[in-house]
């Protein structure tokens, strides 16, 4: 394994951390909240709903590496 596959594999594994982290972090809080009403969405949130998306950003830095990797692949690989 190449340096370059090891630190992108250590940022990936930090990254997941962080995210299961913060997931539980996240969950405990709503447990604490009580009632079943939702609060409020941030007035950002609202005016941007689709910028501020975790699921659209996740899509879109997703397509944009793909692009870049297929664009080095094209103009690297030996045909």
């Amino acid at each position: 394994m190449s340096i370059y596959t090891l630190i992108i594999l250590l940022i990936g594994i930090g990254i997941l951390v962080y995210s299961l982290v913060y997931t539980l972090f996240i969950g405990k809080e709503r447990k604490a909240v009580k009632g079943d009403i939702d609060a409020e969405l941030p007035d950002n949130v609202q005016k941007h709903a689709y910028i501020r998306n975790p699921i659209f950003l996740t899509y879109a830095i997703c397509f944009g590496i793909l692009l870049v990797m297929i664009t080095y692949f094209a103009l690297t690989w030996t045909w």
